[in-house]
């Protein structure tokens, strides 16, 4: 995955809570065998309705999704995040998210922030009057700022999520930082063990 450092620019606000991941991405776009092309599918039942914030143009170039509390409950999809990556969100703004879900999102780049309740309200409604409001949210520092509302405040992020994000680490890239290790202790490895090499 990619580095993630800071994520800039306006936000969407999905003003609605306990969105799940049946909401995010339905279900029948889990058929697909590619890993691409979620984006489509992206709260896809919701976006049959104009009126969906999601179909409001003044919120096309949103890099930053802001949601109401619970985001991502519901059955463990990766599709889900990929969905709103691909989308081009970077980070999802939420006063609560599912474990599953933020787990999801910290092995694939998209970073969760958690805010208060009183600061996920005041930034969805700021976002619905204002779509051109800019947010920061600035992995190595583990902070989220909104100059024009006068906002700075932490958000957890643990030591080892935050490495993740700021060397771009998946799971492979966490194993392959030990690979001298791996070599080593598969040179001294008895022969008459198992073994899948060819």
């Amino acid at each position: 995955m990619e580095p993630v450092e800071i994520v800039f620019g306006t936000a969407l606000p999905l003003n609605r809570s306990d969105i799940d991941t049946d909401q995010i991405i339905p279900s029948d776009w889990l058929k697909r065998v590619e890993r691409t092309g979620f984006d489509r599918g992206l709260f896809s039942e919701w976006r049959d309705d104009p009126s969906f914030v999601l179909n409001d143009e003044r919120f096309t170039e949103a890099t930053i999704l802001v949601a109401g509390a619970n985001f991502g409950t519901g059955s463990s999809r990766e599709h889900a995040v990929w969905a709103i990556q691909q989308y081009g969100f970077k980070a999802v703004i939420s006063p609560r998210f599912a474990d599953i879900f933020r787990n999801n999102c910290t092995k694939n780049g998209l970073v969760p922030v958690q805010v208060s309740a009183e600061i996920g309200e005041e930034l969805l409604r700021s976002v619905e009057s204002n779509p051109e409001l800019v947010i920061t949210v600035d992995v190595s520092k583990r902070v989220l700022e909104v100059p024009d509302l006068n906002i700075s405040c932490s958000f957890p992020l643990e030591d080892a999520v935050q490495e993740r994000f700021l060397k771009g680490l998946d799971d492979i890239g966490i194993t392959m930082k030990y690979e001298s290790e791996i070599h080593e202790y598969q040179q001294q490895r008895p022969d008459w063990l198992p073994s899948i090499s060819a």
